[in-house]
C-alpha cells in the first residue's frame, strides 16, 4: 500500500475542488484546503474541519475593496489586486506538501514557492477551455463579459509552471492541444455528482412538455440561443433556475423563472421537467448536467458543455443529445426529439443505470488519485 500523500489544494471559492479535497481525504491522504470559504461552510459539503485552512482573514482590505467596487469601473483593478494579494498570502501560508493543486490563474507565486521549498508537484485545475480559446469565444459575443488581459497573463503563467493541467472534458482538452500544449501534461477527469441527493424522480405528466435549465442566465451559457430554440417549439414550457446576468429573459406564460436555490432543492424542481438543456458556448463541465441526469431527465447540450463525456459513461448514450454550440435549429430539433423520447418514461426515471457509480464523487476521487499515483 503506497503511503498517503500530503496534498495542498488552493482556491478562492468552493468550486469542484472542495469535493475533490473531501474525496482525497476519505481515501486516506493528508489534505489541506486553502480558500476563502469558512470551515462551517465546507463542513456542509463533507470536508472535515481539520482540512480547512481559511485564508479570508488575511485578505481583509482587498476582499472588502473588491466587494465594494463590484459593478464599478474600479472592479477590474481591485479584483486583480485581490488575486495578487491572495497569491502572496499563499506563499507564506501553504504548508509542506507532496502535491499542490491550484485553481488556474491564482497560483503564479505560490505554485513556484512550493516547488522551490519542498519539491512539490504542481497540478493546475482549469474549469473551462484554454484561456485564449475562452477569450476568443467571448470576444465574439456582443455584450458578453470579457476575459481581461491580466487574466490571460496569470492563467498562462500557471499553465507554464504546471507539471499537470487537469481539465474536466474532452473539448477543454482539445482547446489546450490546439494551443500547442503537450498532451503529456494533460489529465481529463469528468466531475461527479452527489448520488444521495440527486436520485431518480417519477416521470411527470406528459403535458405540458417541459424543458429546464439551471445556472446563471447568461450569454456565456448560450441562453440567447436557448431562447431562440425554445421559440421554435410552440406548446413547450421552458423553466430556468438561477440568477440572471447579462442575457435578457424571455417573456410569456410558457416561461417560468425560479430564483437561485440551494442545490438540495433542485431535485424537487427537476421532477417537474422532462428534458434538461444546456446551451453553453464554453464551459468545462456544467455540474448541473450530471445532477439532472441522476434525477432522470434527458439531456440536450452543446459540444462545449462536457455532456459528451457524460454520455460515454451511460449504458444508453441516447439519453444525451449533443449539438454544435451557437446553433439554435439543431438545439430545437434535439429538444423536440428528447421530449418525444421522454413520453416513453414511466415510473422512476433512471437513465444512469449501470453507469450510476461512474458518476459518483467517489469515482471522481478514485480517478484523480490514480492519476496522481501514475504521475508522481
Amino acid at each position: 500500500m503506497p503511503p498517503p500523500l500530503h496534498i495542498a489544494i488552493f482556491t478562492s471559492g468552493r468550486f469542484h475542488v472542495c469535493d475533490l479535497a473531501r474525496e482525497l481525504a476519505v481515501r486516506g491522504h493528508d489534505v489541506a484546503f486553502y480558500s476563502w470559504v469558512p470551515p462551517w461552510r465546507t463542513r456542509k459539503f463533507g470536508l472535515p474541519s481539520k482540512c480547512n485552512r481559511w485564508l479570508l482573514p488575511y485578505l481583509g482590505q482587498w476582499f472588502a475593496a473588491a466587494r465594494v467596487s463590484r459593478g464599478t469601473r474600479f472592479a477590474e483593478w481591485t479584483n486583480r489586486h485581490l488575486l495578487e494579494a491572495y497569491d502572496r498570502v499563499g506563499v507564506s501560508m501553504v504548508e509542506p506538501c507532496d502535491v499542490f493543486i491550484g485553481m488556474s490563474g491564482m497560483c503564479n507565486r505560490v505554485g513556484a514557492a512550493v516547488r522551490r521549498k519542498w519539491g512539490a508537484k504542481v497540478w493546475i485545475e482549469r474549469g473551462s477551455r484554454h484561456i485564449r480559446s475562452q477569450k476568443a469565444i467571448l470576444d465574439a459575443i456582443p455584450g458578453a463579459d470579457r476575459v481581461k488581459d491580466y487574466q490571460v497573463k496569470r492563467e498562462e503563467a500557471d499553465y507554464a509552471q504546471a507539471d499537470v493541467v487537469s481539465v474536466l472534458s474532452r473539448h477543454c482538452e482539445e482547446s489546450f492541444l490546439e494551443q500547442g500544449f503537450s498532451p503529456n501534461k494533460l489529465v481529463r477527469n469528468p466531475l461527479g455528482v452527489n448520488l444521495s441527493m440527486f436520485v431518480p424522480t417519477p416521470a411527470p405528466p406528459s403535458d405540458p412538455p417541459t424543458v429546464i435549465t439551471a445556472g446563471a442566465w447568461s450569454l456565456r451559457k448560450g441562453c440567447d440561443v436557448l431562447t431562440a430554440a425554445w421559440q421554435m417549439l410552440p406548446g413547450v414550457k421552458l423553466m430556468h433556475v438561477g440568477p440572471v446576468t447579462d442575457c435578457p429573459l424571455p417573456s410569456g406564460l410558457w416561461f417560468e423563472q425560479v430564483p437561485k436555490v440551494d442545490q438540495s432543492r433542485l431535485p424537487e424542481i427537476y421532477k417537474r421537467a422532462h428534458v434538461f438543456a444546456m446551451a453553453s458556448r464554453e464551459e468545462g463541465l456544467a455540474t448541473v448536467q450530471p445532477q439532472a441526469l441522476a434525477c432522470g431527465l434527458r439531456l440536450v447540450c452543446t459540444d462545449r458543455t462536457g455532456g459528451a463525456d457524460l454520455a460515454e459513461m451511460l449504458p444508453d448514450p441516447r439519453s444525451v443529445r449533443v449539438v454544435p454550440a451557437d446553433n439554435a435549429v439543431s438545439l430545437a430539433d434535439a429538444m423536440k426529439e428528447s421530449l418525444l423520447d421522454a413520453r416513453k418514461d414511466v415510473g422512476l426515471r433512471d437513465h444512469l443505470g449501470s453507469g450510476r457509480e461512474h458518476l459518483s464523487w467517489a469515482a471522481y476521487g478514485q480517478r484523480y488519485e490514480a492519476a496522481l499515483r501514475e504521475r508522481i
